[in-house]
């Protein structure tokens, strides 16, 4: 699997129900791709470091990387790409949303998938980033 197909599975991933999230992590499991995703919400500015941590944690858990600092660092280096994509349109604002994370081979893939709250207007941004890792 390339780059773009592990993009696609993370973005996938981040835009999906909770119900459709389990289907999903099986379907993508079959075709060579380990997935996570993690709810998300708050002020983006306050909400950064929280959603580094559960980016990282859900990797962990789910068995997407090892418990190593280069696993690590790269989920961490990711994650903060797909922040800062999102980040100058949310600067200040409520967020919702989903991260969404896709390991296959040496390609690892965060999505961040955002509602920002503007009264009753909800505005729609989607953040991506890559790393390569070692199997």
């Amino acid at each position: 699997m390339d780059s773009v197909q592990v993009a696609k599975i993370a973005t996938r991933m981040a835009i999906s129900s909770r119900e459709e999230e389990h289907k999903l992590r099986d379907e993508f499991g079959a075709l060579g791709a380990n997935t996570a995703a993690v709810d998300i919400g708050g002020n983006i500015n306050n909400s950064i470091q929280k959603i580094l941590e559960r980016t990282l944690v859900a990797s962990k858990r789910c068995g997407l990387i090892r418990e190593e600092h280069i696993h690590e660092g790269a989920v961490i280096g990711a994650c903060r790409d797909a922040i800062m994509q999102v980040a100058n349109r949310a600067n200040g604002q409520n967020v919702g949303g989903k991260i969404g994370i896709a390991v296959s081979g040496e390609h690892l893939s965060v999505c961040i998938f955002l509602s920002i709250g503007l009264l009753h207007l909800n505005e729609i941004v989607i953040g991506i980033g890559h790393r390569a890792i070692t199997k």
